[in-house]
């Protein structure tokens, strides 16, 4: 049996559709990731699964029970449930030790174990407000995490977070579920942050669920732009600039348009190759991007390359197989 079951989620808010009939499960230890552009749903999502605002239509399951909506219980949230909201507070003028005192009904061993998954033991002794933005992050995933839920739902947990908090908060989440054994949902628009992670990505827009799959499929398999956009950059290959390509000529596009990723235009004289102009070459550390212009549309290119400059002219290849139609 799935450790949840979403069915047929409804939403609505004057004038505003918020959630459109969404479903999906999740077996126990499933890392799911919900992604979409802001407004797209996802928190309302996340805060109706924890049984803190009430769906005008549908039904949550957890652990074989029903989640209640706060219209449904006195108090609002669902035992088993933990839930971090992107606007978490931690009081003022408390050590962090004080702070967590309150909710912990863990043994002294489970307790150290556990604020070193969240790796805070070394704040315990400070003030809340010594504390960075990250480490109060940490702080109350912690103290969700003390009531031992089996569910931890995260909104957008790595907004606002420097690269070095965020591969922190990336460790966390990952031992949060290998060693303490708790399931995981995040949200988040940034690919980065889902497609290494995710056992399973659902892609949410104006409040629908238009694609579910792993991060391979939804990552090469995109429905639709939108989609593509999400989960990293694409070039847009027009069906007139696809008569130009020899490799492409003899796909059946029937009028759409060709989308393929900047790492599968490859530079390679080949068979069935072409020539493009090098406009730009964009640095990004273990990779440059070229933007390159062929017939008057400019193309994106990712390589390990450093030799090239502007005004070059490249040989690339596109393998059928490495495009896609929408």
């Amino acid at each position: 049996m799935a450790l949840l079951q979403v069915s047929n989620i409804r939403k609505q808010l004057p004038g505003a559709e918020l959630l459109r009939g969404i479903s999906f499960t999740q077996q126990m230890l499933q890392r799911v990731a919900i992604t979409g552009e802001t407004g797209s749903g996802k928190s309302t999502l996340l805060k109706i699964i924890a049984g803190l605002v009430q769906a005008d239509d549908g039904v949550v399951v957890f652990d074989g029970k029903k989640v209640r909506g706060p219209l449904e219980k006195l108090m609002p949230g669902h035992k088993g449930i933990g839930y971090l909201s992107q606007h978490y507070e931690l009081l003022n003028n408390y050590t962090v030790a004080d702070l967590l005192s309150h909710p912990n009904l863990l043994s002294p061993r489970e307790a150290d174990g556990l604020y070193d998954v969240c790796r805070i033991s070394h704040l315990l002794q400070r003030r809340t407000d010594q504390l960075s933005g990250g480490e109060k992050q940490r702080i109350a995933l912690a103290r969700i995490l003390i009531t031992s839920p089996k569910l931890l739902l995260l909104d957008e947990p790595f907004s606002n977070l420097d690269l070095i908090h965020k591969s922190i908060l990336k460790a966390v989440i990952e031992d949060i579920g290998t060693r303490l054994h708790v399931t995981c949902i995040l949200t988040s628009h940034d690919p980065l942050d889902t497609l290494s992670w995710a056992d399973e990505i659902l892609v949410m827009q104006n409040g629908r669920l238009i694609q579910q799959g792993t991060p391979q499929q939804v990552y090469r398999n995109p429905v639709n732009e939108y989609t593509a956009g999400l989960t990293g950059s694409y070039n847009i290959i027009s069906p007139s600039l696809a008569k130009n390509i020899p490799s492409l000529q003899a796909l059946e596009t029937d009028g759409r348009n060709i989308l393929v990723r900047p790492e599968n235009v490859t530079l390679a004289a080949t068979v069935g190759g072409f020539n493009a102009t090098v406009e730009k070459v964009i640095f990004w550390g273990s990779t440059y991007e070229l933007e390159v212009l062929f017939n008057g549309e400019t193309l994106r290119i990712k390589t390990t390359e450093r030799h090239f400059k502007q005004g070059d002219v490249v040989q690339l290849s596109v393998l059928p197989e490495d495009v896609w139609l929408v």
